[in-house]
């Protein structure tokens, strides 16, 4: 007995089948998270270590080398790579995506802690931390306004931070513009040599007398008393009073304060960075939400806590949103569903078009919600998220989930007309079909297994992809064979056409099937030539993937882009920031920009001679029609504009991000993206500027930047040994004289309501103006004479690196690039490797990294997929037939599916992209249904009927054209919503659903016609089958 006999004698049965996948796919809907890409937890793991005031090579040789090599044996590690600046160095580790990051967490700070002992004494402790490149704030909040930076730093950290850290689903808050608070000791030369002291005496009295140590406790028989002794100062008023004690370590008998020698201030550490928001000075707060969280829900959980926080604002102070990734997002998922819907109600019409029965129409159409809502409960135990990836397989999906229930409810509609009953017609033409249906859905699902063995990242989200549609397609088939049948038995109504539009529809499916036989007629007697015409067909096709442009993503209108700027190397943080204003300025009087966020020194505040200006568009139709252009600017309009005004800006480079475009990886995200490597570094440097002019003059990329700053002036100060010595002077107390003055030292803590911050002591601003300024400083010799620096070190100027990388333990610069409109990234990624041959000699390599490296390996695993895809679906379909041969006649669906889809690509002027080569593998599964449908059935003819090869295929084919071509259409018209897509994310549906419809359209017109021939030619090789006794 089959499901299909069950279901039909135990209808209930089947009824509360279907009721309970629809019911526990909804509750499993509710539970979704929602987000633009799939979650995926990249194995990337940040090493952070700070050492105030250290040079860029010392952080280099010092500490980044002692760290990567303490870390390269770890298991799983897949890349190393390194960036280092004045005072701090950022090791990134790359692993393998299957590697547990936690476990390799441990492993690392394991590896860290034992190198520990390698590292300078005085640097911070390095710190280990998760990086998932994916996990950008979905928002950021920017507190502005009137009142002191100083009071928005303390309002944010006291009293705001907290308040949204606390939201459910909110990971974690970064803050930009944010300065640590501190009391700043600003030690005046002037006076230092007014009462014959050194900053070594200033410190001493601060660290001897600044200070709370624990005592413990009193214990009486009665009672405990807690013992403090409180040697810290409480206010910078008893801060300034601190006496300084000693002179060069002799005592001094006359009291000389602290306030005496020094300016004691409660006010922030040293500014390098600044943020504004519309001109105005800010602190952002960029919301990251945790891993599997739904970005659209916590998003609404912020908004309404803003709405709270900002009735207690203090007067002054405005909060708002900057920017809200989300919003595209939510629109995006939501044009999706719509999509979703749209493509229900077109399948929905297709099928009453070709059966003209709403009882049967709607019998098919039930499969929908069973299969899509039952698909949830799936994504729900697979950690899905609702993404493009899994909307977009399920609203494709329409068209493919009622194929099995058209081809079981369009057989059992042939045996009612035949005159059976609805029980009987149910039950044989459930029966009859059931070996089509679960072949088609099985070479469906296969064609999604080689998925599994993709590298990198694009095999997770093309597993999702798979996943999605596995699972709908799979849910449809149960439904087919079981819920269909068991509705058919008790609702099928044969109604006979009988208005106009009725008939006339009837009328032409019978006049098609008719000139369908006489044409098959023909093509059968002219086999050869018709397979050989088709042949040729499918490799003249194979030429337009030449011109055709591709790329790893499309780039899209998503409201929001980066505008980086730079000024010359060694600019300081005043001089970029003039620019800026100029800048902002700009940005200000384009109507279409909502609002943008200004991050002077960005958002670390790690070079000061650049920035990020966050610009947020309004919403697509909302932007206004500027006089003299026939419709709104789009964002790629508006990003040229940017590009072309900004960079007349004096002394200023502009480049421009589309954060569409950064791809899936943990680098900076741009469409052209490598490292040059080599042995010479002063070589690699001019290397890479041939290779990036000759980059500029290809015409194919523009923005061509790198990461490789020298010009920065460095100040040496090397001493004069031989005078040094004479006068009693040693090294170390000339490097912790410079290091206070100059550069800044931490020489104790200071509490204020709950709080601890630094104490830091520097010259004031008057005193450390030119390199001059460093010979006046005195320091104490070992004989106790206080000796100007002048006379002791010479001063030398030399240029020097801004920032250093290094990529797998060898030094390395980074060059990136944006594509010009209309440009092909393969195209401008291999005329890369064709520059890098010719410029650089042996010894010198590039490596792709970021988003090229992500389009190599997709692009070419993707070969792999396909032709293990292919042999996966034969080996199925060969075990469901039983036959070597028919599995051929049935994949030579597939070639022409590829033309289609490259024809309708170059047609529409789309590209080869992620979610076009998507479709691609989509097609490999669906369009061996039709075959699947002629071939089952022709055997059907020949064995039950006893006909030749030449008999059944002119009886099967036209009895199976009207199945072949509602499930056809039925697809087609399920990707037509998200072909003719303009809203939010049409960019990355457009190419999917294009590449279907023309595969679908053209593999199905030849394979009603190369499928028989082939058929034709094949049975020659078939030998009879052998029984066994």
């Amino acid at each position: 007995m089959t499901l299909s006999d069950i279901s039909i004698k135990n209808p209930v049965f089947a009824w509360m089948l279907m009721a309970a996948m629809i019911v526990f796919g909804g509750i499993a809907y509710r539970d979704l998270g929602v987000s633009q890409m799939p979650e995926i937890d990249f194995p990337v793991l940040t090493v952070s270590v700070a050492w105030e005031g250290a040079a860029p090579e010392v952080m280099e040789s010092d500490v980044a080398d002692v760290i990567e090599d303490a870390v390269m044996s770890s298991q799983g590690l897949r890349e190393v790579s390194s960036t280092t600046r004045q005072g701090s160095t950022d090791v990134k580790l790359e692993f393998d995506l299957s590697r547990d990051i936690d476990v390799a967490l441990q492993e690392v700070q394991s590896r860290v802690s034992q190198a520990q002992f390698r590292l300078p004494k005085n640097i911070d402790p390095p710190i280990v931390s998760k990086l998932n490149p994916t996990d950008q704030p979905i928002m950021w909040l920017a507190l502005s306004g009137d009142r002191s930076l100083r009071e928005m730093i303390t309002y944010v950290q006291d009293h705001m931070k907290d308040r949204f850290q606390t939201i459910p689903g909110v990971g974690e808050i970064i803050l930009s513009g944010f300065v640590d608070r501190n009391l700043r000791v600003w030690v005046s030369n002037q006076k230092l040599d007014e009462y014959q002291l050194t900053v070594g005496d200033v410190i001493n009295a601060i660290e001897s007398n600044h200070v709370e140590m624990p005592a413990g406790r009193i214990e009486t028989s009665e009672k405990e008393m807690n013992v403090r002794a409180m040697g810290e100062a409480l206010s910078v008023e008893e801060f300034g009073n601190i006496l300084v004690s000693s002179r060069g370590g002799q005592p001094i008998y006359r009291p000389i304060l602290m306030k005496d020698v020094a300016r004691i201030e409660d006010t922030l550490a040293d500014q390098r960075r600044l943020s504004r928001v519309l001109g105005e000075p800010a602190v952002g707060l960029g919301i990251r939400k945790q891993i599997g969280a739904n970005s659209v829900d916590v998003a609404h959980k912020v908004k309404k806590k803003l709405a709270e926080v900002q009735k207690d604002l203090p007067k002054g102070m405005k909060l708002g949103i900057n920017f809200d990734s989300t919003t595209f997002v939510e629109d995006a998922i939501h044009e999706l569903l719509f999509a979703l819907l749209l493509s229900a109600l077109l399948t929905a019409l297709v099928c009453w078009v070709f059966l003209g029965s709403w009882s049967s129409t709607f019998n098919i159409l039930l499969a929908i919600p069973t299969s899509i809502i039952g698909s949830f409960l799936v994504f729900r135990f697979m950690g899905f998220t609702l993404n493009t990836f899994t909307v977009l397989a399920l609203s494709l999906a329409i068209g493919i989930v009622v194929d099995d229930a058209i081809m079981v409810l369009e057989n059992i509609f042939r045996y009612h007309e035949q005159g059976r009953g609805r029980v009987e017609a149910a039950r044989l033409g459930a029966q009859q079909i059931t070996f089509a249906a679960i072949a088609a859905t099985l070479a469906l699902v296969a064609i999604f297994l080689p998925v599994a063995f993709m590298k990198g990242v694009i095999g997770r989200f093309f597993f999702q992809f798979g996943v999605a549609i596995s699972a709908a397609v799979l849910l449809s088939l149960l439904e087919a064979l079981t819920l269909t049948p068991m509705r058919a038995s008790q609702f099928l109504d044969v109604d006979e056409r009988r208005s106009r539009f009725g008939k006339f529809i009837e009328k032409g499916f019978k006049s098609l099937s008719l000139m369908y036989g006489r044409a098959l007629f023909f093509s059968l007697r002219a086999r050869w030539l018709t397979v050989g015409v088709s042949i040729l067909f499918f490799v003249g096709s194979l030429f337009l993937f030449v011109p055709l442009r591709k790329e790893f993503v499309p780039a899209q209108d998503q409201g929001y882009f980066l505008l980086r700027l730079q000024t010359p190397v060694g600019s300081s943080l005043m001089f970029t920031d003039e620019r800026f204003k100029k800048a902002e300025a700009f940005v200000q009087g384009i109507p279409e920009v909502s609002r943008y966020f200004a991050a002077i020194g960005g958002f670390g505040g790690g070079e000061v001679n650049t920035g990020i200006l966050f610009v947020s568009l309004k919403k697509k139709g909302h932007r206004g029609v500027r006089a003299g252009h026939p419709r709104e600017m789009t964002q790629a309009g508006l990003m040229a504009e940017f590009r072309k005004e900004l960079n007349k800006i004096p002394d200023t480079k502009v480049y421009v991000q589309d954060l569409s475009m950064r791809g899936f990886t943990a680098q900076r995200g741009y469409p052209v993206e490598f490292s040059v490597q080599g042995s010479d570094w002063a070589k690699l440097a001019d290397y890479s500027r041939m290779i990036m002019e000759k980059m500029r003059a290809t015409g194919l990329m523009q923005d061509v930047d790198t990461d490789y700053l020298l010009g920065v002036t460095e100040v040496q100060i090397r001493p004069n040994r031989l005078k040094a010595q004479e006068r009693g002077v040693e090294m170390d107390k000339v490097a912790i004289a410079v290091n206070a003055l100059i550069g800044g030292q931490r020489v104790g803590k200071f509490t204020e309501a709950g709080r601890r911050y630094d104490v830091r002591v520097r010259l004031v601003a008057e005193d450390r103006m030119k390199p001059e300024d460093v010979e006046n400083i005195w320091i104490w010799n070992n004989r106790g004479e206080r000796v100007r620096l002048a006379d002791v070190v010479d001063i030398n100027l030399k240029p020097a690196l801004l920032s250093i990388t290094r990529r797998n333990r060898e030094r390395a610069i980074g060059i990136f690039a944006n594509m010009v409109p209309g440009k092909s990234q393969a195209e401008a990624l291999d005329r890369v490797r064709k520059i890098a041959a010719e410029v650089l000699p042996e010894g010198y390599r590039i490596e792709m990294t970021g988003g090229a490296k992500s389009m190599q390996e997709s692009f070419s695993s993707l070969g792999f997929a396909f032709i293990l895809g292919v042999v996966i679906a034969y080996m199925i379909l060969a075990a469901q037939f039983n036959s070597y041969l028919h599995p051929v006649t049935v994949l030579l669906a597939m070639p022409f599916a590829i033309s289609g889809a490259v024809i309708a690509l170059f047609v529409s002027n789309q590209s080869l992209n992620l979610f076009s080569m998507i479709a691609f593998i989509l097609l490999m599964g669906i369009v061996k249904k039709n075959s699947i449908l002629l071939v089952e059935f022709t055997n059907h003819v020949r064995r039950d009927e006893g006909k030749s090869v030449h008999e059944a295929l002119l009886k099967a084919c036209p009895i199976r054209l009207r199945p072949i071509l509602m499930t056809s259409v039925s697809t087609i018209a399920a990707a037509v919503p998200p072909a003719l897509a303009l809203g939010p994310g049409a960019e990355t549906r457009v190419p999917m659903a294009v590449a279907v419809i023309g595969g679908v359209l053209v593999s199905t017109m030849l394979t009603l016609f190369v499928v028989p021939c082939a058929y034709t030619l094949f049975s020659k090789l078939e030998r009879p089958a052998k029984s066994v006794k």
